[in-house]
């Protein structure tokens, strides 16, 4: 521990205080000296803007605790904390205004209210997202999708306009099989719900499986409806879960429909992944490394609660914005627009490297925690896993592999 401190501070001693509390001075100094350019000459405020669809969710099973209905408005309001609380030492100030459409409600009028948004963060579903980016008054806006995990948006229906935050299907599913792939685990028994969100998450490990050499063994369908699931799944998930030999089974069931009972129910004393029991996630509960308990704490203080994965790409979201702004020191948003979109863009998100977007498709690149309720096994990109540009491509559409062609900046 010593020697960490003095490898990071430098020597200990009565020497060493004197330089230190002269160096604080100086920098209190320079914050003063900022402060009052800052109060004489204060720049216009970045405007950024929440947009969000508000999606009908099931009765939760098992009387788990609903998905949080501020869920992503109160990450970005936490991004906007943070980043007025850096950007003032650069004479930058940003503003939120946020917008929640009902189901049903026209997602299109809401954008127009805005005015002429030059940075959208939007929570909503592809299609809304699609549709808001082909808007013609929507030429001069940013999107950046915290909600859609689609892969198709990162694919042939790419727009050079939206960035997606959010981790795809694709890169959740590359985490997991990397993690199945290095312990072994490598013949899945797959179980799919009846939603279209399940099938695309069953798609997505199977593309998956056959990228790092796994194997599906075999596929079940599991529809809940007119059941009660509680009362049955000790008979109903043994009949399910029978099948040939293997490892792991995966589940496909975004809703939470069954999922989280299907886990100590297998027909075989197999462990249960996918969208229950191991679980890949941009965020959750137990990320604490990398300072993420910093996050964590402050996020919780603001909400009352966890942050979950969309809360997160909401906060990230907008801290890239102030981020870029601060390191032009500029509130120009054109010029914002550009640094991010731009192959130099480099962002902090608690994850311990530097994050960036593709520039082939607009996605961040980011790790993806593997994760059971009470700690993170483990985080990918696994060892091993290697890339020639950087591991992180490994998770999700690699340049070669994505068919979007929005974008003109090639592999980066």
């Amino acid at each position: 521990m010593r020697a960490e401190r003095e490898r990071r501070h430098g020597p200990a001693g009565r020497h060493a205080a004197p330089a230190r509390l002269a160096a604080l001075g100086a920098g209190l100094l320079g914050l003063a000296l900022l402060g009052d350019t800052a109060a004489a000459d204060p720049a216009p405020p970045v405007a950024i803007h929440y947009l969000e669809r508000r999606i009908e969710r099931p009765t939760p099973l098992n009387n788990e605790d609903p998905i949080p209905g501020d869920e992503g408005a109160r990450g970005a309001g936490l991004g906007l904390k943070d980043s007025n609380a850096t950007g003032r030492f650069v004479s930058l100030s940003f503003t939120l205004a946020s917008k929640v459409v009902e189901p049903g409600e026209d997602l299109a009028a809401a954008f127009r209210a805005l005015g002429q948004p030059r940075f959208l963060v939007v929570n909503a579903p592809a299609e809304d997202v699609l549709a808001l980016a082909d808007l013609p008054e929507a030429r001069d806006t940013l999107f950046l999708n915290v909600g859609a995990p689609d892969t198709r948006l990162r694919d042939a229906d790419c727009r050079a306009r939206l960035l997606h935050v959010l981790p795809s299907r694709a890169m959740l599913a590359d985490a997991l099989v990397q993690l199945l792939a290095f312990k072994r685990w490598t013949r899945i028994l797959l179980i799919s719900g009846p939603e279209p969100g399940d099938a695309l998450y069953a798609e997505a490990l199977r593309r998956s499986a056959k990228k790092f050499g796994a194997r599906i063994v075999a596929e079940a369908r599991f529809d809940v409806h007119g059941a009660d699931i509680r009362d049955t799944a000790l008979r109903e998930f043994a009949l399910v879960t029978r099948g040939p030999e293997h490892d792991v089974v995966a589940v496909a069931d975004e809703q939470n429909g069954f999922g989280t009972n299907l886990v100590y129910n297998t027909a075989s004393p197999r462990p249960v992944v996918g969208t229950q029991g191991l679980t890949p996630a941009a965020w959750g509960r137990p990320v604490e490394a990398w300072a993420a308990v910093q996050l964590q704490g402050r996020f919780t203080k603001l909400a009352g609660r966890p942050m979950r994965p969309i809360d997160y790409a909401g906060w990230l979201a907008v801290h890239a914005i102030g981020e870029a702004a601060v390191q032009l020191r500029s509130g120009d948003p054109t010029a914002i627009q550009a640094l991010m979109r731009s192959p130099r863009f480099e962002v902090g998100g608690f994850k311990g490297r530097p994050l960036s977007f593709r520039p082939w498709n607009g996605q961040l690149r980011q790790p993806v925690f593997l994760l059971w309720p009470g700690a993170v096994v483990a985080s990918a990109p696994l060892e091993g896993f290697l890339h020639h540009r950087t591991d992180l491509d490994t998770l999700g559409l690699d340049a070669p592999e994505s068919a979007c062609r929005a974008f003109t900046g090639g592999a980066g």
